[in-house]
């Protein structure tokens, strides 16, 4: 059962923002709210929704508290193998510019990661990523294409020499590369979805929807691809019933719009 004050706080949040909390898994999203909550020393959810509006910084932790915000280089490294050596060669046969899009790219790792891939079979010129978040914080931290060395662990040595540059404790993301991606704000409940993609990557997020939410993305997913296009989703967010929303399964967590 929703508390009141939490209810309001959704109410809220959803009013100012666009944000819809309901359509998160409420259990899980009380509980991490919740905690932030209280650790800084907000009493009610109403307090706190008053603190953020005033706040910035609170307002960028709430975000990043919600979205969880997690994410490295080549993350679940076997699955961007299926990518490359089985995924995007097929896409290539139909056409040799692919439109790709990034969705709930957090700092920036996954689309840089999707620029490398595709760079083995085009020109780095030749690419572009769309790549959307909902938080504008860690857009801006994604155009800076600044990490540290722990979320680059995965990287194949060429890509680290090729596209990036050391600098003391973090590497920058070469000039080149950053070029190949677009970052935009996006809201995947509630704004509109462009269309025409041959290649959707969203990989754990979906995991923190309600059924009910995660239904409706996955049907826009599907009504952005072009026939024979795919969605990449994460190692948690396999989907059962592709059928229903126009997908068959191209290999485990890829579908292919039929």
């Amino acid at each position: 059962m929703v508390t009141d004050d939490y209810a309001k706080f959704i109410e809220l949040i959803r009013n100012k923002t666009g944000i819809d909390l309901s359509q998160y898994k409420e259990k899980q999203m009380k509980r991490r709210l919740t905690t932030l909550r209280m650790k800084r020393g907000f009493k009610t959810f109403t307090d706190y929704y008053h603190a953020i509006l005033k706040d910035e910084n609170l307002y960028h932790e709430f975000l990043d508290r919600m979205t969880i915000n997690v994410s490295e280089f080549y993350r679940n490294k076997k699955r961007w193998d299926v990518l490359e050596e089985q995924i995007i060669p097929g896409l290539l046969k139909n056409s040799r510019q692919l439109k790709v899009w990034s969705a709930a790219c957090s700092t920036g790792e996954e689309p840089y990661t999707l620029a490398m891939i595709l760079s083995k079979f085009m020109p780095v010129s030749e690419i572009s990523i769309l790549a959307t978040d909902i938080d504008e914080h860690v857009l801006n931290m994604a155009r800076k294409g600044t990490y540290t060395e722990k979320s680059l662990k995965e990287i194949p040595r060429e890509m680290l020499d090729s596209y990036f540059i050391k600098d003391g404790n973090f590497y920058h993301v070469d000039s080149k590369l950053k070029k190949c991606v677009t970052f935009k704000k996006h809201n995947l409940l509630a704004d509109p979805y462009s269309q025409s993609f041959d290649l959707i990557v969203c990989r754990n997020v979906l995991i923190y929807f309600t059924e009910e939410a995660k239904a409706k993305v996955y049907q826009k997913f599907s009504d952005s691809l072009n026939p024979g296009g795919i969605l990449f989703v994460g190692s948690t967010e396999q989907i059962f019933n592709p059928g229903r929303y126009g997908f068959e399964t191209a290999a485990t967590f890829f579908y292919r719009k039929k």
